[in-house]
């Protein structure tokens, strides 16, 4: 479906709910398409091509807010759907913060689209799944199985449409590969994984996820648990996406106005170490998660969250915003066309800092390596309590003495993030989410 096409049914439901009655409509229509390839042992093992289209149209009457969707972009159809959203308004309470965003003038210029993508043909996605395998078991014999070796690409598109001028579309694409592997040394089993995600199909290395995720099975090969002890604990990058990932929707201004953030009330206030600067930025370039303009039409930005460890502000879409009686920040999120604009994170991440992970490690007597966590979903979202099961690498004198496992962490977010003394330079990203290698001064690994 061409992207004019998309706009067109927009603004063909923007004017049918404006016939109805409503006094301010907006229209949301995308067009998925997605591509994934599982290989196993040299062979397809599944394929799968999906596709996905629709329109949410959401209207305001009299300060009530009704939504209705549809999956048929028939004039029809549409019609119905603008019937249905005015009829919902009327079993809302009316509240005068929903509002539209007008037109801007001006929006990011982002380059979100790859032609590479569609150009390549199937059998060299497949290959680069089987090169990523081959790689993996080329490692060591010690690798017993490979659970998925998996290539996924996505080709999306979306316009937005409101009463209020706003009449926006852009297109965007991502691929990526993914593997997931069982290492193996007598009854010793562990599991290691890999991933590369891009905008960019020549930026994929399959060779290096492939030997990356074997390196990481092998090397807990023989892992068992320590004393119990209080030392500096280090997090590799994608465990600190884990943590950070906690601190997401308690930086929403949706979840301090419900008092559901551990944040509430602390702005202005230093919530982490002077190293710490937390962002969120929907305009990054080569990020996953940007795009012009976010799910109600509001130009995307870049928001610093935590600066110097000090809490400057919070996301807004224009709900949360007016509430607040401040700006959006281009935060107003939609996972599709059948839910209206939640406030979300879109890149979001803790910058980097200077330090190698090297460096990190070198300068220790004693410390724990964190590479994987367990049962982080169970943390407090409102007080950042957490108690989560641990493996990773124990460090003696400045080297990587042996693998752990067995061992658990407990401790609350915002001592956490105030306890952090070097911040490596190794922003890596999972998805939207990035971290880089992050140090703890001080935690208590419980373990014997």
């Amino acid at each position: 479906m061409k992207r004019q096409d998309l706009l067109n049914n927009a603004e063909r439901a923007v004017e049918t709910a404006k016939k109805y009655g409503a006094h301010l409509a907006e229209a949301y229509v995308n067009n998925n398409k997605e591509l994934s390839i599982d290989v196993r042992q040299g062979q397809v093992e599944t394929m799968k091509l999906a596709e996905e289209s629709g329109l949410g149209l959401r209207v305001l009457v009299d300060g009530r807010v009704g939504f209705a969707f549809t999956s048929d972009l028939q004039p029809g159809s549409i019609e119905q759907t603008a019937r249905q959203a005015f009829a919902n308004a009327a079993s809302t309470a009316p509240d005068q913060n929903r509002n539209l965003p007008r037109a801007f003038p001006d929006y990011p210029r982002l380059d979100l689209y790859d032609r590479q993508i569609a150009l390549t043909s199937v059998e060299d996605k497949i290959a680069m799944a089987k090169t990523m395998e081959e790689q993996a078991c080329s490692y060591s014999p010690q690798i017993k199985v490979v659970e998925s070796s998996s290539y996924q690409d996505g080709d999306v598109e979306v316009a937005v449409s409101n009463s209020l001028g706003v009449s926006l579309s852009y297109r965007g694409t991502y691929c990526g590969v993914y593997i997931s592997l069982v290492a193996g040394e007598g009854d010793d089993y562990q599991t290691g994984l890999d991933l590369d995600f891009s905008l960019s199909y020549e930026k994929l290395d399959p060779v290096k996820v492939g030997k990356t995720a074997a390196q990481r099975a092998v090397r807990m090969l023989g892992a068992k648990p320590v004393n119990s002890a209080q030392v500096p604990v280090i997090l590799d990058p994608y465990v600190g996406v884990g943590f950070l990932g906690l601190l997401g929707p308690a930086l929403t201004g949706e979840a301090v106005q419900k008092g559901r953030s551990l944040f509430a009330r602390k702005l202005g206030q230093k919530i982490a170490s002077d190293k710490i600067n937390i962002i969120d930025d929907g305009t990054l370039a080569e990020g996953l998660a940007s795009s012009p303009f976010d799910g109600e039409g509001y130009p995307t930005s870049r928001t610093t969250l935590v600066q110097s460890g000090v809490l400057e502000g919070f996301l807004h879409n224009t709900y949360t915003a007016a509430k607040d009686g401040v700006s959006s920040t281009g935060n107003g999120t939609r996972n599709s066309f059948k839910s209206t604009p939640e406030v979300g994170t879109t890149n979001f991440f803790i910058e980097a800092g200077t330090a190698s992970p090297e460096d990190l490690i070198k300068d220790l007597t004693e410390g724990f390596y964190v590479t994987e966590v367990m049962g982080l979903h169970t943390a407090n979202p409102i007080s950042g309590d957490f108690s989560v099961g641990a493996a990773g690498l124990w460090i003696k004198n400045g080297e990587i003495a042996r693998p752990v496992k067995g061992v658990a962490l407990a401790g609350n977010m915002v001592d956490l993030l105030n306890n952090i003394d070097r911040v490596g330079n190794d922003l890596s990203f999972l998805g939207g989410q990035g971290a880089p290698t992050l140090r703890i001064a001080s935690m208590s690994v419980s373990g014997h």
